[in-house]
């Protein structure tokens, strides 16, 4: 019997994998589910430019439908965001009856809703997790995205967690040039709660497409950025950092691929399908869940997500030393910035995606529409906390 092989390097394995995932699989790893655009607050950022209810949404026995159909199809887990997804009526048994259906369920929330009797409800369920989202250490650098009183509705919420034994729940920050320098501020904060820091990558979808070039990061701050994600591999990503890679000599955790189409998607409000959550857009929508053959057939069939599976050839990046580590980079920040799919990255770290978009004609850049949000926003009028 000849010898086992070794097995392969880490870095071999997960570039062998990222191969592999990138032309599709017969069912999403994981999905995100926006199950409304209501929300109470107006963050500048907001990928779905949530605010007022659709009144096209799902309903109840649509969306356990949908989490039926998921489990058929044997979904690992479920993104749930909105709008403030806490905001619906049937949410609570929308989480449970995914849970009974061994669904995971992974949920976004401002923590304005969050109460100490409602933490200790969800602490109570498995396959359950909370992200808190929170965009700044202190209420000045947060509030100015999120809006007045939200930093103390999101510790608040934190605490009421905590305190109700949930745990590690997330506490989710979308860098930005206001809370880059606060990282470390951050994850003691996320800490101090036994939770874990995780830090996303702001795309300029959404409302985010009229903010993204006052709220970027800078190109020194992305580099610290890196540095930062380098030295504490505990801090999560989801993958958002990997057009970063190249300033490392190795490639940052993770598939470092974009995932769209091919192992995540969104589902918005109404039922519509989208490749990823940052792409919500006509151009990139697959079907809708409301037509026939359900979500399934828009995953499997889709003109749109065959093509996404294609294997690609670089483009512009191709002949780039770096392109096996950033992979061209973020297909919705090209897009909403007016370049084309295969172009760099807008924030590619060698510089080129600048170059890049000084040649675009702004007249030609898609808008991502008026969305959902409400023609006024109000501060929250939040008490102290405890901490």
């Amino acid at each position: 019997m000849p010898a086992e092989a070794p097995p392969l390097p880490l870095a071999r394995r997960s570039h062998a994998l990222s191969d592999e995932l990138a032309l599709g699989l017969d069912a999403p790893i994981c999905l995100t589910w926006e199950v409304t655009y209501g929300c109470n607050l107006a963050c500048t950022h907001c990928l779905s430019s949530s605010g007022r209810r659709d009144p096209r949404e799902l309903g109840t026995a649509e969306a356990m439908a949908f989490v039926d159909e998921l489990a058929a199809m044997r979904v690992f887990y479920v993104n749930v965001g909105g709008g403030e997804p806490t905001l619906r009526p049937d949410f609570t048994d929308l989480v449970e009856h995914a849970i009974s259906r061994r669904v995971g369920v992974k949920f976004s929330t401002n923590g304005t809703t969050m109460t100490p009797e409602r933490a200790r409800r969800f602490a109570a369920m498995d396959y359950l997790d909370i992200q808190v989202s929170l965009d700044g250490a202190t209420a000045a650098s947060n509030d100015v995205v999120r809006g007045s009183g939200s930093h103390a509705a999101a510790v608040a919420a934190m605490e009421a967690l905590a305190d109700a034994g949930f745990g590690p729940f997330k506490v989710s920050v979308v860098v930005t040039r206001h809370n880059a320098g606060e990282l470390d501020a951050l994850l003691d904060l996320a800490s101090s709660f036994g939770a874990q820091l995780r830090v996303t990558r702001l795309r300029p979808s959404g409302r985010g497409a009229s903010s993204w070039h006052e709220l970027r990061p800078s190109a020194l701050q992305l580099t610290r950025v890196h540095r930062f994600l380098v030295e504490h591999p505990e801090v999560l990503t989801g993958d958002s950092f990997f057009h970063l890679s190249p300033l490392g000599d190795e490639p940052l955790a993770g598939l470092n691929i974009c995932g769209a189409g091919r192992v995540v998607c969104l589902v918005d409000p109404v039922g519509d399908v989208y490749a990823c959550p940052f792409v919500m857009h006509p151009e990139f929508r697959a079907g809708s869940i409301r037509d026939d053959g359900g979500f399934a057939a828009v995953w499997r069939s889709s003109t749109l997500f065959r093509r996404l599976r294609e294997p690609s050839d670089g483009g512009a990046c191709s002949a780039c030393g770096a392109y096996g580590t950033c992979h061209g980079g973020c297909m919705a920040a090209k897009f909403f910035t007016g370049l084309a799919l295969d172009a760099p990255d807008p924030e590619c770290v060698l510089g080129r995606g600048e170059t890049a978009m000084r040649l675009v004609d702004s007249a030609s850049v898609p808008q991502p529409g008026t969305g959902h949000s409400k023609p006024t926003t109000v501060g929250l009028a939040l008490g102290p906390t405890r901490r």
